[in-house]
């Protein structure tokens, strides 16, 4: 579209040029009809020019200056019409705006057909199936990273010596009861029940004194084949060594 309007442009400027010189044509023979009405006015002073040639160079001057009239307006409508393109390409430019946003909207569109994990890792299970429909919110798939770790779930009785940082030995039920190693990676703020959907209410005055657990995420040692083999839900059996030293930051 802007290059058709660079062409109109060019072929409003040249009518205009067309028009300017067609102008300069028309006061040239202005000019020259009122020379020649000068003349013939003198030669019909003294009888030398016959009266019809006197009434016809009257004619031939008004013929000359309605042709000027005429190249004027003509000048003046080209001017027009050149005006009229260059207020045009803003509406041109306005159109290719909007086409460029429509052609980004429609990327972006296509952009979000495309479900990306946020993560590397395996995918779980697929909940969606081809042809479905996935409004946002709607769970697709579960991944497990490629990061894993040992939740242990130790009594509150047991939390006194364990601290940031203690190796810890766990033996793998599906595994042949086979052994990795581990540290005390973090200790939850709050007891797994404070977590619960239905957290327990025990002001009541029959009141049963049970030990809670607090979860301890264990961090796996690098260089360890088994540790491919370990699948989320797998029991776990683990051992800390309390008394190796302690982090004092939990990260």
């Amino acid at each position: 579209m802007l290059a058709n309007f660079a062409q109109q442009k060019r072929s409003a400027e040249a009518v205009i040029a067309q028009n300017q010189a067609a102008l300069a044509n028309a006061s040239a023979q202005g000019e020259k009809a009122v020379a020649d009405l000068r003349r013939v006015e003198e030669l019909a002073a003294d009888g030398s020019l016959s009266a019809r040639e006197r009434d016809q160079t009257p004619a031939l001057r008004a013929q000359s200056g309605a042709g000027s009239a005429a190249a004027v307006a003509a000048l003046e409508i080209s001017r027009t019409n050149l005006q009229s393109v260059t207020v045009g390409r803003g509406t041109l430019e306005a159109s290719v705006a909007a086409a460029a946003a429509a052609v980004q909207l429609a990327e972006i569109d296509l952009s979000n057909t495309r479900v990306v994990a946020p993560r590397d890792g395996q995918l779980g299970q697929v909940t969606v199936r081809q042809g479905a429909y996935v409004n946002a919110g709607t769970l697709v798939t579960s991944v497990v990273p490629s990061q894993l770790w040992v939740i242990a779930n130790y009594k509150e009785t047991q939390m006194a010596q364990i601290g940031l940082g203690q190796p810890v030995k766990i033996t793998v039920d599906a595994l042949d009861n086979a052994r990795i190693t581990g540290h005390v990676e973090r200790i939850s703020p709050a007891t797994g029940s404070e977590f619960s959907v239905l957290t327990a209410d025990n002001a009541s005055g029959n009141y049963v004194k049970i030990a809670q657990r607090i979860p301890v995420r264990i961090s796996l040692d690098p260089n360890q084949p088994l540790v491919q083999r370990l699948r989320p839900g797998m029991s776990v059996v683990t051992s800390v060594d309390t008394a190796a030293p302690k982090r004092a930051v939990q990260p």
